[in-house]
């Protein structure tokens, strides 16, 4: 077999994959195997994620495997988003299918931790700003319901470590994806017992915590059965979808920022330690695990917006492509219509087109009409979004960047990529578009010995990988546009 086969699961909040990547001579090559939606489900009024369907496709991805390449397999590796999780019976069977974190139980979750807990010293904890989507608000909304599903309740597992479950048998919770429950201990990496005694939540279902970088368990033999893959071992890489895709950012120095972006934009910036500082807290950055590094982010709502307003043109039978968006957004007119990404209207809207315009209109804007426009103004809007976010980020670090690596999905976006570089002024380093992926299969090397650090991880990626670089333009445009959104922001 020529160099190291991984198989790395990739699983976004619209769809997974299966990707086979083999390391020969420091040098990655993936190949995409298997492609599955991934849709919530309504169910009684509650959105659930359907984690058989998803763990069905993770079946079907190692068989699409072991069909190609045979019954061995270096390491299997598992990421997804955040937030979400499955609370297993004492016996081990799944208690009720993973709730989604757009569901609206967690309203009034943060003003009901609040009561509990000062937020500035829950910060000071855990590095994390609080969110009303935050595993810990879910759990919390579980308990004021006195939830049977939480009195039941035998072992807590964020999304990737429930996969690894059913694949192996092992309850662990990997670190990358622990730090976003809210009850996680940054500094010590320990599970925050007091946060669980304050919050009335049952520290005895937190299982054991990993790094990524080990090897969790061998495959269930009745996986091992179904799949055809005799010899495979699964790996934990960072679980966390952001914490892989910054893993394998090919920054160099300590002068760069990063932008993981896709449905959700992640701006942020490598750390040597925690930081905790008031501004950091007030600007909601949070703290946040790479292999080997800790890095300071923020979340921001990313190409969810475009996302869910071609959703709402498909509704009404206009099927676009994104490519197909994007220029018809490059021949839209320049606009001064800006909206706010982060707007709560923007979470989970009936209707994204709807909403936009609801919100230009009470800021006393003209909105946008059509699709190419609505494509222009959340793209600029987002770019100038990553402008306030990175001067803030500066602010915080003290550190003056000069360039902006931007990876994922979004790095295909070249408008998107134009608009940011015009937006902060700096050069945009767009790729590698699967960074996420690179940087599961990575630490999945180094689970195996493969790889020692994450500077050889550094040092595949370049060779691995196509980038495309993006100057700045239209400045003296663009900085009049950063001061209407600020004002926007403002209101």
């Amino acid at each position: 077999m020529p160099g190291n086969r991984f198989l790395a699961f990739d699983i976004g909040a619209e769809s997974g994959r299966a990707i086979v990547g083999t390391l020969d001579g420091g040098k990655l090559s993936l190949e995409e195997i298997h492609r599955f939606a991934n849709e919530p489900v309504e169910i009684c009024g509650t959105l659930h994620w359907d984690v058989l369907s998803i763990y069905a496709n993770v079946l079907k991805g190692m068989r699409a495997y072991s069909g190609r390449f045979g019954d061995s397999v270096d390491a299997i590796g598992i990421d997804t988003w955040g937030l979400d999780f499955g609370l297993l019976a004492r016996d081990g069977s799944l208690l009720q299918n993973p709730v989604h974190y757009r569901d609206g139980r967690t309203t009034g979750m943060v003003e009901e931790v609040a009561r509990r807990i000062p937020l500035g010293q829950l910060f000071q904890r855990t590095g994390v700003s609080l969110w009303q989507i935050a595993s810990a608000c879910q759990l919390l909304a579980l308990r004021l319901k006195r939830s049977p599903i939480l009195e039941n309740a035998g072992t807590f597992l964020m999304m990737p470590d429930l996969l690894v479950y059913f694949l192996t048998g092992v309850k662990r919770v990997e670190r990358s994806n622990a730090i976003h429950t809210q009850l996680y201990d940054t500094r010590n990496g320990i599970w925050l017992d007091e946060v669980f005694e304050v919050l009335d939540l049952p520290r005895s279902i937190m299982p054991e915590l990993v790094d990524p970088g080990v090897i969790i368990g061998e495959l269930l033999t009745s996986v091992a059965e179904s799949t055809g893959l005799k010899n495979a071992m699964v790996a934990a890489p960072c679980s966390h979808d952001t914490g892989s895709a910054v893993t394998a950012v090919p920054g160099q120095g300590d002068d760069w920022a990063f932008l993981s972006c896709g449905t959700w934009s992640c701006l942020g910036s490598l750390t040597k330690e925690m930081v905790t500082a008031a501004a950091a807290m007030a600007n909601n950055f949070c703290n946040e695990l790479a292999y080997q590094s800790l890095f300071l982010v923020r979340n921001i709502m990313g190409l969810w917006l475009l996302q869910q307003a071609r959703a709402a043109w498909q509704k009404e039978g206009r099927a676009f492509s994104y490519q197909e968006l994007v220029e018809l957004a490059k021949a839209a007119p320049d606009s001064d219509t800006l909206v706010a990404p982060d707007d709560p209207s923007f979470l989970a809207p009936a209707d994204m087109v709807e909403s936009i315009k609801a919100f230009c209109i009470k800021t006393g804007q003209t909105p946008p009409e059509g699709p190419g426009p609505i494509t222009r103004c959340i793209l600029a809007s987002l770019a100038l979004c990553y402008r306030h976010a990175l001067d803030q980020l500066s602010e915080i670090m003290g550190r003056r960047y000069r360039v902006l690596h931007i990876v994922g999905g979004g790095s295909l976006n070249t408008l998107l990529c134009q608009f940011t570089s015009n937006a902060t002024g700096m050069p945009v380093v767009a790729g590698p578009v699967e960074a996420t992926v690179i940087g599961n299969i990575l630490v999945q090397a180094v689970a195996r010995g493969y790889l020692k650090s994450a500077e050889d991880i550094r040092e595949v990626v370049p060779r691995s990988s196509t980038v495309i670089k993006y100057q700045p333009q239209d400045q003296t445009r663009w900085e009049d546009s950063y001061a209407t959104y600020l004002r926007l922001v403002g209101h």
